[in-house]
């Protein structure tokens, strides 16, 4: 082969591999900010909310020409994500902008007619991670009931979800499990970009009292629905404290659910958040990495590892367990994962009971973010997920049938 023709091959080659999505906000600019144009503007974001070159859409909003914006809203973690995990988030004003900045992770969490007195239109930049438990999708939903309350235009600003649009997993939430962490009936891993959840949500009457906004949605370009973030060309924000990387995202819904008992620690208060299963009692790492290897669960690995935790109630303990190691995250049940985990390691250590070791209040969550005590409920009869199977994939194919006419890539 001519040294030339490989010359043009490796080119093209960094051509593909460099070639950036544009997120909303880059597709608004690049639009002369046209829905936005004479209007008050209030900003529903966070850190993440940057354009590709990491620039905020705050600061991008507040110097755009013909646009006034008013008013900022911040989730869970705080407009400049300041704030830990759970604390509430006091008003005040922005010390960049010296815009007025409303919590909505605070004694609200749906945007007041007072907050939204002289709005025309409010509009959402936040990156979302692609699980249902994610608080900021539920943030989202209750400003669309707002915005369709006080007569309000509700404008998102799209991005990728990080694990691709293929990716259904779990069961639909149950009445009776609604919450901030599980706000509305769909699968824990959602596949749905946070513009298509928009557009579900509104259409298929899952806003309160089927109220529907004034709805319009700024589509990326250049994304498609087999995309993992890291094939984007976009940086990554961390999306909040636990979330630093592109990968955390991916880790996420692996261990989250079970993190919830806080028996078992995930990885959060040491340097691996959501990578790890590990506790004192465990006597044999290698042995359950062993065992958990040979189930040959598609697109993961693990290994044995031991930490002293930096962090949380187990901190300055010395703890035994696994790291998982994702291979391809297309193919692995990600929510599957933690109860594999459990199931092992009720084979190895039949005196512990998880569900017994946490403190009972912790079960209530526990079924939250499952959206239903089923799964608790039977797993903790034998421990084998294939009991749990089938309530944990049943509601899949119906959904993935209807999101699909949502879909926007």
């Amino acid at each position: 082969m001519k040294k030339g023709y490989i010359s043009i091959l490796l080119l093209f080659g960094c051509i593909l591999t460099y070639a950036q999505v544009k997120p909303g906000i880059d597709v608004l600019r690049e639009k002369g900010f046209e829905s936005l144009l004479g209007k008050r503007v209030g900003l529903i974001t966070n850190p993440t909310g940057v354009d590709r070159h990491l620039r905020s859409t705050i600061d991008i909003l507040h110097e755009a020409p013909g646009v006034e914006l008013v008013a900022l809203y911040g989730p869970e973690h705080g407009v400049r994500g300041e704030y830990p995990a759970g604390e509430l988030i006091d008003n005040k004003l922005d010390p960049e902008t010296g815009i007025p900045m409303f919590s909505l992770y605070g004694h609200t969490r749906k945007p007041t007619s007072e907050m939204l007195k002289g709005v025309d239109v409010l509009v959402y930049d936040i990156q979302d991670i692609g699980s249902r438990s994610y608080t900021y999708i539920s943030t989202l939903g209750l400003a669309m009931e707002a915005a369709a309350e006080n007569n309000i235009e509700f404008v998102l600003l799209d991005r990728p979800n990080p694990l691709g649009g293929h990716k259904f997993e779990g069961p639909l939430v149950q009445p009776g499990f609604i919450s901030f962490v599980s706000q509305f009936p769909i699968p824990y891993v959602h596949g749905f970009t946070v513009g298509e959840l928009a557009h579900f949500l509104n259409e298929e009457g899952l806003l309160a009292n089927g109220v529907k906004c004034k709805l319009t949605v700024i589509e990326m370009q250049g994304w498609n629905r087999q995309m993992l973030f890291e094939d984007t060309g976009l940086h990554w924000v961390p999306s909040s404290p636990h979330i630093p990387h592109t990968h955390s995202a991916y880790f996420y819904p692996i261990s989250g659910i079970l993190g919830e008992l806080y028996v078992i620690n995930i990885g959060v208060g040491y340097t691996l958040p959501f990578q790890t299963f590990a506790i004192d009692w465990i006597t044999n790492a290698g042995e359950l990495s062993r065992r958990l290897n040979q189930l040959k669960i598609p697109g993961v690995i693990f290994r044995p590892t031991h930490y002293r935790a930096y962090y949380t109630d187990m901190k300055d303990k010395m703890l035994h367990g696994v790291q998982v190691h994702l291979t391809d995250v297309h193919k692995a049940p990600l929510s599957l994962i933690q109860f594999y985990v459990l199931q092992e390691l009720k084979k190895m250590h039949p005196e512990k009971n998880v569900f017994d070791l946490c403190n009972p209040s912790r079960h209530d969550m526990f079924d939250k973010v499952c959206g239903t005590d089923k799964i608790r409920k039977t797993f903790e009869k034998r421990f084998m997920v294939e009991d749990i199977l089938p309530l944990w994939t049943k509601d899949v194919p119906a959904f993935m049938k209807k999101a699909e006419k949502y879909f926007l890539y």
